[in-house]
């Protein structure tokens, strides 16, 4: 029995297929006992773009944050090191246009806020003073409490997902009253989510687990309520490459992850047109 992977192209060789996958994906799972293999698929959402950035040269430090701003087509990356740009501006093709290492001196996180009117970024600076934007909650693992909150972001209901890392959970709160929601802690058993984005439909929840270098594609909660988490696809990096934040481009829905153990930025496409297929 010959197995191969369809897609809209054609048709691919097996092995070939496998190797490239396992490279890129993490999954199917092969394992080998004997001469038997024995291995499971699961719904594959991304495939890495291996052609992102077209140079990457251009990372000389420990790359901790990615930024997208959608409307101009341009992804910021921070990074850190001595003596280099703090900086670095790329377009979604992955061409290099610019840096800078000017007013930022330890950068840890990035966000892109452009409008029709006006370009902006903003930078977390650790090494620097700061002003408190948004806060709630205290150290501590009850509900509203923190440990090593590392990331934010706002569903389409305008409900915060926070990820707590520290107490390897997902707090949910109203982004207006503050009242705490809920929590996510199934899927965290093994450490907590370092990096939170809703994908651009609001169906899936991309979650990095840093240690565990780790990407899980979550299901959404349900209209009105927080639900459970449920894991529906996982992409493995190799070790080490520790993802330490990630951004999702609102147009394309590709995913940017900053690997601060890789020294580097990689960008996932979404799959849309090749599905899994069996032939003997």
């Amino acid at each position: 029995m010959a197995r191969f992977w369809v897609c809209a192209t054609g048709a691919v060789f097996f092995l070939a297929f496998l190797v490239l996958h396992l490279r890129f994906c993490g999954t199917p799972v092969l394992r080998k006992f004997a001469s038997q293999i024995s291995w499971r698929t699961e719904k594959l959402f991304y495939r890495l773009d291996v052609g992102w950035p077209k140079y990457s040269e251009y990372f000389t430090g420990a790359t901790f944050g990615v930024a997208v701003d959608s409307l101009n087509g341009l992804v910021y990356i921070v990074q850190r090191g001595d003596n280099i740009p703090k900086v670095l501006v790329f377009t979604e093709d992955g061409y290099f246009l610019r840096a800078w290492n000017y007013t930022v001196d330890t950068p840890h996180g990035i966000f892109a806020a452009s409008t029709l009117h006006e370009q902006s970024v903003w930078i977390t600076d650790v090494g620097s003073d700061f002003m408190i934007l948004w806060l709630h909650g205290e150290n501590g693992t009850g509900p509203t409490e923190f440990n090593i909150p590392h990331s934010v972001t706002v569903d389409p209901t305008g409900r915060v997902w926070v990820a707590d890392r520290g107490n390897k959970r997902i707090q949910v709160f109203d982004k207006d009253t503050g009242e705490w929601l809920g929590e996510w802690t199934s899927c965290f058993t093994e450490e907590g989510p370092s990096s939170v984005r809703f994908t651009p439909d609001g169906k899936y929840l991309i979650v990095a687990q840093l240690n565990l270098s780790r990407l899980s594609v979550v299901a959404a909660p349900p209209v009105g309520g927080i639900g459970d988490c449920s894991v529906i696809s996982t992409i493995q990096l190799a070790d080490q490459v520790l993802p330490h934040l990630l951004e999702i481009d609102r147009k394309t829905g590709a995913i940017y992850v900053a690997e601060i153990g890789a020294k580097q930025v990689q960008k996932y496409v979404p799959l849309n047109n090749c599905i899994p297929s069996f032939v003997s």
